[in-house]
């Protein structure tokens, strides 16, 4: 699992300095890749250039159902794209926490909140498996296209469900295996973060 872990954090810390993504490799890549995956224009425009990178594969925010004041997780926030435009849906009494395991997208992330001139949201490091805030925190967690890359889901769902308010949300945009996959297939680096 630790190595699985190291390799997917290797692959997103070098899409976090070099830019580019696993799916889709140049700017106009990523905004038709994030148009596809359910953004619109106008929430593309609210958020820097450099906060889509095109590795999402769904839009959670549309169906969170967010409201003014609530706190938001963004479980796998990468460059801070949904957790940027989460925290105009929650406003300024509003709260969004975005968790990465990667220090390089946290540092693009932070920059990115700071260039939105978003106050209400920040970022920090930590993995999925263990999050880094108290039981019973979040209104809502969402996330996009990321717990499909943790060695160990019933981890994930757990905390999840720890830092989650009682009838709090969780939406969720991912991809899903549905059958086994081939040995070599699931033992190759490219495969597994791609």
């Amino acid at each position: 699992m630790k190595e699985l872990k190291d390799m997917v954090r290797e692959n997103y810390a070098r899409i976090a300095r070099e830019g580019g993504s696993c799916c889709s490799p140049g700017p106009l890549q990523q905004a038709a890749a994030s148009r596809r995956a359910g953004y619109d224009d106008e929430s593309l425009l609210d958020v820097p250039a450099h906060a889509d990178l095109g590795l999402g594969c769904g839009s959670p925010l549309g169906r969170a159902g967010l409201r003014p004041g609530e706190a938001v997780l963004d479980l796998g926030s990468g460059p801070g794209m949904d957790a940027l435009l989460a925290a105009r849906e929650v406003g300024p009494d509003g709260h969004v926490v975005g968790v990465d395991m990667t220090p390089e997208m946290i540092a693009r992330a932070q920059a990115n909140a700071t260039e939105a001139k978003v106050a209400n949201v920040r970022f920090l490091l930590g993995e999925l498996e263990r999050l880094p805030l108290p039981d019973a925190w979040a209104d809502a967690v969402i996330s996009n296209c990321v717990v499909n890359l943790c060695p160990d889901k019933r981890a994930v769902y757990a905390e999840i469900f720890r830092v989650l308010k009682p009838g709090g949300r969780v939406c969720i945009a991912d991809v899903l295996q549905e059958r086994p996959l081939p040995e070599e297939m699931a033992r190759d680096s490219r495969a597994w973060c791609a």
